[in-house]
């Protein structure tokens, strides 16, 4: 799998978090444009770049959290993806970031695996959509 262009962003309160996931992603030919360690850092990097996608922690110091963080990111855009991190296995986190509308939910420890599959599905979608608005264009 190799990245197509897309970009991301990471953001995690651990600096190893961080520095695995830009690593992954890459190694996999996904740029990453920005990287931070609170949800205020995410919601300010988000709006400035608007990458691709967003790899985000649920558990970061309160208020700026992974909650608020992909509270706010909705706001700015409501289709962006968000991918959560999480060692928090409980249903009600899940239920939380599920009505938060994340586009996918990470465990740690991380399986890379899992990361590799959502973003080829992330990819495919992508490409099919360029397609679908090239088609569009050839129409008109």
């Amino acid at each position: 799998m190799k990245g197509a262009g897309l970009t991301a962003i990471i953001v995690d309160d651990d600096y190893n978090t961080v520095v695995t996931f830009t690593d992954i992603l890459e190694f996999n030919g996904i740029r990453v444009v920005g990287t931070g360690y609170t949800g205020k850092d995410a919601v300010k990097m988000y709006e400035k770049l608007r990458p691709n996608v967003v790899f985000l922690d649920v558990m970061m110091p309160k208020p700026h959290d992974g909650f608020y963080a992909l509270e706010n990111i909705r706001k700015i855009n409501p289709n962006a993806t968000v991918i959560m991190i999480t060692a928090d296995l409980t249903v009600e986190t899940e239920d939380r970031l599920q009505n938060l509308c994340a586009h996918a939910i990470v465990y740690k420890p991380f399986d890379i695996k899992k990361i590799l599959q959502i973003l080829d599905e992330m990819m495919t979608k992508n490409i099919r959509t360029v397609k679908a608005i090239h088609d569009k264009q050839n129409l008109a």
